[in-house]
């Protein structure tokens, strides 16, 4: 009788009201006055901690060389490399956050780069902007819709490993064809690559 891989930890959290949007507005509303008042202050503690992020608005007038990207291809996937990341509404700790990630190692894919952010979005469709240094490189795989089979082999008839539950994330090991080869909590197999999220299609991984 082959195990069962369940999942019982949430993938992400709304953040609390006052973090959000609105309430982040409202406060800087009744804060105006003062705001002002303190305004040489802080634009003196800002010089001393360094350039200020230039917001995506001036990016277009900004010089190529002032805004670093990786390089990297655009849209690719990586993983959460902590169990709580902040995820903001534009690439700056001076946005609000909008979504706390808390479950390291879970897949994610990069939409967009701005300096040393990176906009990022889970499988549900949900988006933030994320410190580079939270992300990882390595790749892993969230099962998706029913139940799935763990196999010893990449072909429908192999010996099953393992049972998954939807939501059980993977590390991704290779992708061979239509399949792909995974380690979870111990046990290694295959899945079709039509049965995970964090692949793309065609895409290939000695």
């Amino acid at each position: 009788m082959h195990p069962w891989l369940r999942f019982a930890m949430t993938e992400r959290e709304l953040t609390l009201a006052a973090v959000r949007r609105t309430r982040a507005a409202l406060v800087a509303a009744c804060c105006l006055g003062l705001c002002l008042a303190l305004w040489p202050l802080a634009a003196s503690a800002e010089d001393a901690d360094g350039p200020e992020e230039t917001p995506p608005a001036a990016a277009a007038n900004a010089p190529a060389s002032a805004i670093k990207t990786s390089g990297l291809p655009v849209p690719r996937f990586v993983t959460i490399r902590s169990n709580e990341v902040n995820a903001r509404t534009g690439p700056s700790t001076k946005y609000p956050i909008e979504w706390v990630f808390s479950r390291r190692g879970m897949p994610v894919e990069v939409v967009a780069e701005f300096d040393t952010w990176r906009r990022i979005r889970d499988r549900e469709g949900s988006e933030g902007w994320v410190m580079q240094g939270m992300l990882s490189p390595k790749r892993a795989v969230t099962v998706m819709g029913e139940p799935r089979t763990l196999r010893r082999e990449p072909v429908p008839a192999a010996r099953p490993v393992a049972r998954a539950e939807p939501g059980v994330i993977g590390q991704l090991v290779h992708i061979k064809d239509d399949w792909c080869e995974v380690t979870i909590e111990g046990y290694r197999g295959w899945l079709p690559r039509t049965e995970v999220w964090g692949v793309y299609p065609g895409e290939r991984l000695e």
